[in-house]
């Protein structure tokens, strides 16, 4: 397993037992700072092609084999697609994505792309079979049509999604049925995990996976305060019960890549006025005010860095 450390912000700053851990596995560090105010909850393509051929270079002198990559802030999580996008060009046969987050991350972005809306950018790259995606608590999920879901993809088997906890969706439109929703009438009923049952979820979430191999990515905003401290508002699966669910993944496919996002950051924004004051504007509607101390939020969210880093290392061996 080859180890990154893709550095778009300072959000491992204060994180000095996670960063000697990472230097003992021999993790290449990736220095993207540069780029990442301009890339930051939303970018243009030109800008993220930038983040894209430092990734390309990184991987470059590498020997092959799976990569665990570690971003900081999840307002970077659209990096992720790039990664996905690697791995499909290594990759020899189809995978599946499993995704933690909060949020679905699957709304209309034109001319760049959003934290919010790689998925739909994953759903198009060669040799990915379908995205699941796992989690969810968030209002996203409340009249998505008028939010810009892709629903279609849900509706074509492309997309599943099992929220944590969820109201049914009222929508216009027709969605049928798949193993994650059913359609009533006006509305979408989600299989949601309180009312599975963890355990039950896991033997559901294996039946789900239809392909041999499996890219990993996590949101921490998927986790409950008590495991992370982020830049969005936090879902409610423990650290245990996201841990549990890779372990039964790796035991039954091979994990060929993963990525972690979720450390907070304080937000900085560049790229020009207009960029900014949307930026900032999003920034305000969308995140949360963090009342902790810096020093308790990087304990937090260094504690949960390693035990993901030692899970994602045994889950990649072999």
């Amino acid at each position: 397993m080859r180890l990154e450390l893709i550095h778009l912000d300072d959000a491992f700053a204060g994180q000095r037992a996670f960063l000697d851990a990472c230097a003992e596995r021999r993790a290449v560090s990736v220095d993207a700072t540069a780029n990442g105010p301009r890339v930051r909850i939303w970018g243009y393509d030109a800008d993220l092609a930038r983040v894209e051929a430092k990734l390309g270079a990184s991987a470059g002198s590498a020997d092959g084999g799976p990569v665990l990559a570690f971003l900081g802030s999840g307002d970077f999580h659209h990096v992720s697609a790039m990664l996905i996008a690697r791995a499909a060009a290594a990759a020899s046969r189809p995978f599946t994505v499993v995704h933690f987050d909060n949020h679905p991350d699957w709304v209309r972005c034109s001319n760049g792309m959003h934290c919010g809306s790689w998925v739909n950018r994953v759903l198009g790259i060669p040799n990915v079979a379908k995205i699941v995606t796992i989690g969810v608590c968030s209002k996203d999920l409340q009249h998505p049509e008028w939010k810009g879901g892709n629903l279609a993809a849900l509706k074509e088997g492309r997309l599943e999604l099992f929220p944590f906890a969820q109201a049914p969706s009222k929508v216009s439109g027709e969605y049928g049925a798949g193993a994650s929703h059913r359609q009533e009438g006006g509305h979408i009923r989600w299989a949601c995990i309180e009312d599975i049952g963890l355990a039950a979820f896991g033997e559901l979430l294996l039946s789900r996976i239809e392909t041999a191999d499996v890219y990993i990515t996590l949101d921490k905003d998927a986790l409950a305060p008590a495991d992370a401290v982020t830049n969005w508002d936090q879902g409610r699966l423990s650290l245990g019960d996201v841990l549990g669910l890779i372990g039964r993944i790796a035991g039954h496919h091979a994990i060929i890549g993963a990525d972690v996002v979720g450390d907070y950051s304080a937000p900085a924004y560049a790229g020009g006025v207009w960029p900014y004051v949307r930026k900032w504007g999003e920034s305000i509607i969308d995140h949360p005010r963090v009342a902790m101390a810096a020093s308790a939020v990087a304990a937090t969210n260094e504690a949960t860095n390693l035990r993901l880093l030692d899970a994602f290392t045994e889950a990649m061996r072999g």
